[in-house]
C-alpha cells in the first residue's frame, strides 16, 4: 500500500532514528525514521475456538485494539501477528486485523494442499508468509512429501517466507531442508540455544551455518522462556550477530506471554531488547532490517 512520503526519496545526510528505542538514537543509514517493529506477537480473544491440539488454554489474551495501544504507549510503530499453534488454521482473526491496520503484517497456518489463490488472497491482505509451529509435535511432518514441496514451491513464488519454531535438537534437518527448497526461513525464539552450551553445539552450529545462507533470518524473542539470565541473553545475540549482523536478525515480544513462568509486560519486552542489545545503533538496524522485510 502506499503512504504519502513513499515516493519522497530521502535527503542526503538524512539520519534514520528508531521510534521506541528509548533514546532516539539516529542510526547510520538514509531515509526518513523507522519505528521499532515487534516483530512476533499473538493477538486473539478468548471468544476463539482453540484448536484440538492445542497445548494449554490461555487465562489471557490480546484483541488487536488492546494491542495498538500498547504499541503507541511503548513507542512501537509496527508489528507482526504470528500464526498460533493454539488456533491452528483459524487465520480469521489475523487477516482481519490486518485488512484493517496498515502497521501489522501477519503469518498463517495452513494446510500443505492449500490453494494458490488462497495465498494470494492472504498476500493481499498483508500475509508475509507461512508458519510451522513444530514444537512439541510427536512426529514431524515429511518436508519431501509431494503436498508440502508443492506449498514450498508456492511460498517461494510469493516471496513469502516459512517461520519455524522447532526444539533446538530438532532443527539441523528441517532447516536444511528449507534451505535447500528456496525458501526464505525466519527462525522463532533464538533458534532455541542450548542454555549452557548455546550455539556450541550440533544445532547451533547447524543455525549459524544456515544463516550464512542469506536466505535465514532470527528472531531475538521469548528469551524470558529460557530460564537463563540476561548475560547469558546477551551473548546469544551476540553470537547471533557476529555470524550474520543485524540484518538478518529481528526483535519480538512474544506478548502476551501465553505460558509464561512468570509474570511478563510489554515493558519487560521491551527494556530486555536495550539490556540484550545495548548498542543502540544495532537496534535501529534490527528494526530497520524488520521494517524492510515484512513491510516494504
Amino acid at each position: 500500500m502506499t503512504r504519502p512520503g513513499d515516493d519522497v526519496p530521502p535527503r542526503s545526510g538524512d539520519d534514520v532514528r528508531v521510534i521506541g528505542s528509548g533514546d532516539d538514537v539516529p542510526v547510520n543509514l538514509p531515509g526518513a525514521e523507522v519505528p521499532l517493529v515487534d516483530a512476533h506477537v499473538h493477538l486473539f480473544t478468548s471468544a476463539l475456538p482453540l484448536a484440538a491440539r492445542a497445548w494449554t488454554r490461555p487465562d489471557v489474551d490480546l484483541p488487536v485494539g488492546k494491542f495498538l495501544t500498547t504499541m503507541d504507549e511503548h513507542g512501537v510503530g509496527r508489528a507482526v501477528i504470528s500464526a498460533m499453534s493454539l488456533l491452528g488454521d483459524l487465520n480469521d482473526y489475523t487477516i482481519d486485523a490486518l485488512r484493517e491496520h496498515d502497521r501489522l503484517r501477519g503469518t498463517v497456518i495452513v494446510e500443505p494442499g492449500v490453494d494458490r489463490y488462497v495465498l494470494e488472497r492472504m498476500r493481499s491482505d498483508g500475509v508475509r508468509g507461512i508458519r510451522f509451529q513444530w514444537r512439541r509435535l510427536a512426529e514431524l511432518p515429511d518436508l519431501d512429501d509431494p503436498a508440502y514441496r508443492r506449498l514450498l514451491f508456492r511460498v517461494a513464488d510469493l516471496g513469502w517466507h516459512v517461520e519455524l519454531n522447532i526444539e533446538g535438537e530438532r532443527l539441523p534437518p528441517v532447516l536444511d531442508r528449507l534451505v535447500r527448497s528456496g525458501v526464505q526461513v525466519v527462525v522463532d525464539h533464538f533458534g532455541d540455544p542450548d542454555r549452557r552450551a548455546g550455539y556450541a553445539g550440533k544445532s547451533g552450529a547447524a543455525l549459524l551455518r544456515a544463516l550464512g545462507s542469506g536466505r535465514v533470518w532470527v528472531k531475538l524473542s521469548a528469551g524470558y522462556r529460557f530460564g537463563v539470565g540476561t548475560d547469558t541473553l546477551a551473548r546469544y545475540a551476540a553470537t547471533l550477530l557476529a555470524a550474520a549482523g543485524p540484518e538478518h536478525l529481528f526483535w519480538g515480544s512474544d506478548a502476551p506471554f501465553v505460558g509464561a513462568r512468570q509474570p511478563v509486560t510489554y515493558r519487560d519486552a521491551v527494556e530486555s531488547f536495550a539490556r540484550i542489545v545495548p548498542d543502540a545503533a544495532l537496534r535501529g538496524r534490527i528494526s530497520q532490517a524488520a521494517n524492510t522485510f515484512y513491510f516494504d
